[in-house]
């Protein structure tokens, strides 16, 4: 079984928002969750996860939150010997785990979830996806959709029937063809389209998994809540002119609502750092107080020694010869107190403040 470190080889960020419209729900969840590969194989993982729940009122977010909860944990219990069997048995046992507690709670009935994951070994990618939640991948000044929908639009624009404007403003934009949860196990997509050519074969397009990232390379996961409003050049301008992902990811959300923000909004963004640009770990208050502390009674101690080495050598105080006991009382010898001794402060350990995966970020009103 993997092992749960706190630090992601990755740089992360996560948002999700609720969106614009009175009274709706955040159906979303997500989830990101860092690993170790064996205590005597040092290899990091990383695996990110994010679903949009179906069904209205508060069952579409229960859906979604049991999907995200599942698929975890089976990943989490894995070897990450045989990462598509590992994502393919997690989804399907999510989708039996929706389907049994609908057909048993009548407020529940028809609930469902999209879903889509990347899972990074070291620096090679695995996807899997169910439904319309989106996969990107930005290399460069290039932006591709590695994951398909599973849409009616979809499949009309596969056909020609439809094009990409056409399909923006089409009724059926939100017809899912596959969701988590329903009576017939989904069929989870493994394909990973390197290219925006329709020629490229499903077949290839499977053996594209393991894709190796490079140094600057970027991931964004999502909900429809964004794409059915931001394009897809426009996803690619934020975050390559943002200083950081935590700002990307607040753009991206931001823009989806002033343009309407009709659905739940979830970004979740994974960068490869830079060559000599590795992850820095945040230093600790508590050591920096210790090494403070340190350096000072260091600095105090040299001086001391100092000070006491260059005092002029003293003159030797004449001893009194010791007198015989007789009747008279002897006075009391006076004692001479030694200094205090300094004591030295207990130095600091060094600890760390994790980055805080697998908790959903709180929804943040515009």
């Amino acid at each position: 079984m993997i092992i749960p470190i706190e630090r992601a080889h990755l740089f992360v960020a996560a948002l999700s928002h609720k969106g614009m419209k009175k009274g709706k729900n955040n159906e979303d969840r997500y989830a990101i969750s860092s690993y170790l590969l064996a205590e005597d194989n040092p290899k990091p993982l990383l695996f990110a996860i994010v679903a949009d729940g179906i069904g209205g009122h508060l069952a579409g977010e229960i859906a979604a939150e049991m999907v995200v909860d599942y698929v975890s944990q089976a990943i989490a219990e894995s070897d990450a010997e045989n990462p598509l069997d590992t994502i393919n048995e997690a989804v399907i046992g999510a989708n039996e785990a929706v389907r049994i507690l609908s057909e048993e709670d009548n407020k529940k009935q028809g609930m469902g979830a999209t879903c889509v994951c990347a899972w990074v070994i070291d620096d090679r990618l695995y996807t899997g996806s169910v439904g319309d939640s989106r996969l990107y991948l930005m290399r460069g000044a290039v932006i591709q959709q590695l994951t398909t929908d599973h849409t009616w639009i979809q499949e009309a624009l596969d056909k020609g029937i439809l094009t990409p404007e056409q399909a923006r403003e089409h009724p059926n934009a939100h017809v899912i063809r596959q969701y988590v949860g329903g009576k017939n196990p989904p069929e989870v997509d493994f394909r990973l389209r390197l290219h925006a050519d329709k020629g490229e074969e499903t077949k290839a397009e499977r053996s594209n998994q393991g894709l190796k990232l490079e140094a600057g390379d970027s991931l964004l996961l999502c909900s429809d809540g964004l794409t059915d409003l931001v394009w897809n050049d426009e996803i690619l301008e934020i975050i390559r002119s943002s200083k950081n992902l935590e700002v990307a990811a607040q753009k991206l959300v931001d823009t989806a609502n002033q343009r309407g923000g009709h659905d739940n909004i979830t970004v979740v963004l994974l960068a490869v750092p830079e060559k000599g640009n590795k992850l820095k770990k945040k230093v600790p208050l508590w050591w920096i107080i210790g090494g403070i502390a340190a350096a000072l009674i260091t600095v105090v101690s040299l001086l001391g020694f100092f000070w006491y080495i260059l005092q002029p050598p003293s003159t030797p105080t004449p001893t009194i010869p010791a007198q015989t006991a007789t009747s008279t009382e002897i006075p009391s010898t006076p004692t001479l107190e030694q200094p205090p001794t300094s004591t030295l402060e207990p130095t600091l350990r060094v600890t760390y403040t994790p980055w805080p995966t697998n908790t959903p970020e709180p929804t943040i009103t515009p």
